[in-house]
């Protein structure tokens, strides 16, 4: 059994946990990730949790009136961004950059899009982290998986934060989430998730859009080969690591309070990215910092001891990073025309993934 982990998608508790959500926005799925199979693919709807693990509501009180967003998220038909271009010696590579939480209304025009796929030779997905787990081991770790947001011993939030960060978590959770008691005894980590999914939702933002998955599709369609950029992680117990992270204390209080202190401005800058993804404009999508609170979360837990032994977690954005540039020159070597996504910050960024290939003598030009 394989998983197969991509960047923003909601938590399955089913067979379907992966391990790339490690990488971006969505870590309440996080131990999952480390744990089971199934693809989970960027930007789609959450599904629904078990009720053996009941998900916090994402709606407020009747009696609380919606809050009106500084920023008015687009809706309808909308191109997206342009397309990079990398190249070296006649063979050129177009990079597509993605992003979630995209405007809950909005539907990609993927015309352009799908013209380049078609005549390519080759699609590069996004670098994953690919678990293999064996059919009866992934069934017998399920059970396991119950109640795994929870803190250990039973505690629950009011016992594991300070004060002042109790105090603004129950202003804001009152705010975005209104009345639930079982999410008072989720891990930080697992409350600022569920917290700033109810905020998006209530901003009319979603990971509803299915864009790599048209990406694929046109692929399909036009008989152009999918190929993976990523690397192989092999777990060789993971009940134990499931056990391991139920009874281990994981320093994720900064997740949270992080999350707190910023959600309102965290919210609005997830507008302006989304409008500008949506709308195409090249230099706004640059202005934008894609960093954030995701990073002291995601720290939280690759500085776990219940990682310690997987080195194929804890080294994920190195290994990532690697694999992909490994993969992208091959593909620039062999075909004349390479399509590639990637997250728009490994796109953007300074010291991202285009800006290593640049560093190697190839030429990178931004779209306009």
């Amino acid at each position: 059994m394989r998983s197969r982990v991509r960047s923003d998608a909601p938590c399955l508790y089913d067979a379907v946990m992966t391990m790339h959500y490690l990488m971006t926005r969505r870590l309440a799925c996080l131990l999952g990730p480390v744990l089971l199979s199934g693809p989970v693919l960027a930007q789609i709807a959450p599904p629904a949790v078990p009720d053996s693990e009941p998900a916090a509501a994402a709606t407020m009180p009747a009696s609380t009136p919606d809050p009106v967003p500084a920023t008015v998220v687009v809706e309808g038909r909308r191109p997206g961004p342009g397309v990079w271009k990398v190249s070296r010696g006649g063979h050129v590579m177009w990079v597509f950059g993605t992003y979630s939480p995209l405007p809950r209304k909005l539907e990609w025009d993927a015309a352009r899009i799908e013209r380049l796929v078609a005549r390519s030779q080759e699609v590069l997905r996004p670098p994953v982290a690919k678990a293999h787990i064996g059919f009866f081991d992934g069934l017998t770790a399920l059970p396991d998986l119950i109640g795994i947001k929870k803190n250990p011993d039973g505690a629950v939030l009011r016992d594991v934060l300070p004060p002042d960060v109790h105090a603004h978590w129950t202003a804001l959770k009152a705010k975005y989430i209104g009345a639930d008691e079982g999410i008072e005894h989720y891990r930080p980590v697992f409350a600022a998730e569920e917290l700033l999914l109810a905020g998006m939702k209530r901003n009319g933002l979603s990971f509803g859009g299915d864009v790599l998955g048209k990406i694929e599709d046109a692929a399909r369609k036009n008989k152009v080969t999918l190929s993976d950029s990523g690397y192989d992680v092999k777990l060789d117990d993971p009940r134990r690591m499931v056990r391991d992270f139920k009874k281990s204390q994981v320093d994720d209080v900064a997740c949270l309070a992080s999350t707190l202190d910023t959600l309102d401005v965290d919210l609005e800058t997830m507008r302006v990215r989304a409008n500008a993804w949506a709308n195409g404009n090249i230099a706004e999508i640059r202005g934008v910092d894609y960093g954030g609170r995701q990073d002291s979360c995601l720290d939280a837990v690759l500085d776990s001891s219940f990682v310690k032994d997987v080195a194929g977690i804890r080294q994920m954005r190195e290994r990532l990073r690697a694999s992909w540039l490994k993969a992208a020159e091959k593909s620039l070597a062999t075909n004349a025309s390479t399509f590639a996504v990637l997250e728009m910050r490994d796109v953007v960024d300074a010291k991202g993934y285009l800006a290593a290939l640049k560093a190697k003598g190839y030429a990178v030009e931004s779209p306009h």
